[in-house]
């Protein structure tokens, strides 16, 4: 099976157990991620392989982390993420891409990401939940941060936070790549 297939059926599986957990029905969590039934209906059933921006939505609406939905199993105490096992969830022909390196859900989703864009390139992000933050550390080149419509530079070296409850958008005005480290916290669902 291809890592592809593992992601799929993890994704339906673990969409349907954090549904039923919340005791949303397929109405309840379209309506809160702002996805069709139909899509939902789909990703359960493992016919689908959604894009990064609804597996985001769909986790922020049920209060999970990203690798929770993708079969975090419950475990030791200590989860040690191989390199060849960070999973990477957007990519371009260019080069750019995200990986998720590790992830937790306590007290609410909290990931760790690897990100690289390429210049010229960007990625843009809608509104998390009220109350989720982002930390950021460039580690080459320089970061165009927009945040509710207003530019920050983050050159190498340098580091931001900000409420993440707002459409954002990172991205490489510069001449080459870009990386960075990021975090996002996000609440726990009461």
């Amino acid at each position: 099976m291809s890592d592809l297939e593992l992601l799929t059926r993890s994704l339906a599986r673990n969409v349907r157990r954090w549904r039923a957990e919340r005791g949303f029905t397929l109405d309840t969590l379209a309506a809160r991620a702002g996805v069709s039934r139909g899509m939902l209906i789909q990703i359960e059933q493992a016919r689908t392989n959604p894009s990064i921006g609804t597996v985001v939505k769909i986790g922020d609406a049920l209060g999970v982390s990203i690798p929770t939905l993708l079969d975090y199993e419950q475990g030791p105490r200590v989860r040690v993420v191989p390199a060849d096992r960070a999973v990477r969830l957007w990519h371009t022909e260019d080069g750019s891409f995200n990986r998720l390196l590790a992830g937790t859900e306590a007290p609410g989703p909290l990931e760790m990401w690897d990100w690289r864009l390429m210049p010229g390139e960007s990625s843009d992000s809608d509104p998390h939940p009220a109350g989720t933050v982002e930390l950021l550390h460039v580690t080459a080149g320089e970061l165009t941060l927009t945040v509710d419509g207003a530019e920050h530079r983050v050159p190498a070296g340098a580091s931001a936070s900000f409420e993440a409850d707002t459409p954002h958008t990172y991205g490489n005005q510069g001449e080459r790549p870009m990386e960075m480290i990021l975090a996002v916290s996000v609440p726990a669902v009461r």
